[in-house]
């Protein structure tokens, strides 16, 4: 926004559909350029003039919301911006430009964004101009699109019983800016910010998926089983504390991550006891 005001660039921040419909209505310009918005145009007011749109994403394949998270989490090999012609259904109409990316074994959603960000900046004005001056771009088949649905937080919590390269792609499709792989740690929170998997870990033929086999205070580190293998833990951030080494947080060998039934059970019946408590308190109080 500072950058825009800098240069005389009129920011404008209500940007509701009915708003950026008057607002379109009344600049009249010849394309608008859509990145990052996340309602849907109507058909009426595509009408107004042209309409391009930016989406990180190999269209048609990922139409619709969190698709770089959910590249990653599906563990794909390659992610992609493509610059097409707005139309009325969803992250339909011809395709002016697009680029794929690989995803690397270790990139974060935060990596992949800048890279993406990058060839957005290089390639928007002249795919812009490109348009404008007649071109149609290539029209994608809706026969092989994909959709991803919205992503809420509370999906992001860990299924210690999953294999280690699912856990560690949830943690790697969730990090900043976004509210992170998250489990429960003897009932509270804990966000698991960064983490990596051991290549030749010790082999268990008893495991229990999310137990903590290996705590480091000098590097910082966790160990915990995952469905297959070991997961390292190395920042994380418990409810309510504050963000950092793992093991600052984790410091029992005895723990097993996740919202357990055990300890679901021993919250009802102390809850049930405080409730009998307050009861009793209050029926004293009334007799008095």
């Amino acid at each position: 926004m500072q950058h825009a005001q800098n240069h005389g660039i009129r920011v404008y921040f209500d940007t509701t559909p009915a708003a950026l419909d008057a607002l379109v209505r009344q600049l009249r310009p010849d394309c608008v350029v859509v990145s990052s918005y996340n309602r849907i145009l109507g058909r009426e007011i595509l009408k107004i003039c042209r309409f391009i749109n930016v989406h990180y994403a190999p269209l048609p394949r990922y139409r619709g919301r969190a698709c770089v998270n959910w590249a990653i989490i599906n563990g794909e090999r390659c992610t992609a911006i493509t610059i097409h012609e707005l139309a009325p259904d969803l992250d339909a109409g011809n395709v002016l430009f697009q680029r794929l990316i690989p995803i690397g074994e270790s990139d974060t959603v935060t990596a992949i964004y800048k890279r993406l960000n990058e060839i957005q900046k290089r390639h928007l004005g002249e795919t812009v101009g490109r348009y404008l001056g007649g071109d149609k771009g290539s029209v994608q088949l809706d026969v092989d699109a994909t959709y991803g649905c919205t992503r809420l937080p509370e999906d992001g919590e860990i299924d210690w019983m999953a294999a280690t390269r699912t856990t560690y792609a949830l943690i790697r499709g969730l990090t900043d800016p976004f509210p992170g792989a998250h489990t429960y740690l003897e009932g509270r929170r804990i966000v698991i910010w960064r983490a990596e998997p051991l290549s030749n870990p010790m082999r268990y033929s008893g495991r229990i998926p999310g137990r903590v086999i290996a705590i480091s205070p000098i590097a910082g580190h966790v160990d915990v089983l995952t469905g297959d293998g070991v997961l390292r833990l190395l920042e994380v951030e418990l409810e309510g504390g504050i963000r950092g080494p793992a093991a600052d947080v984790i410091k029992s060998v005895r723990i097993t991550l996740g919202m357990r039934m055990g300890y679901l059970l021993d919250r009802i019946t102390r809850l049930e006891e405080q409730i009998k408590q307050l009861t009793q308190a209050r029926d004293n109080i009334s007799r008095e």
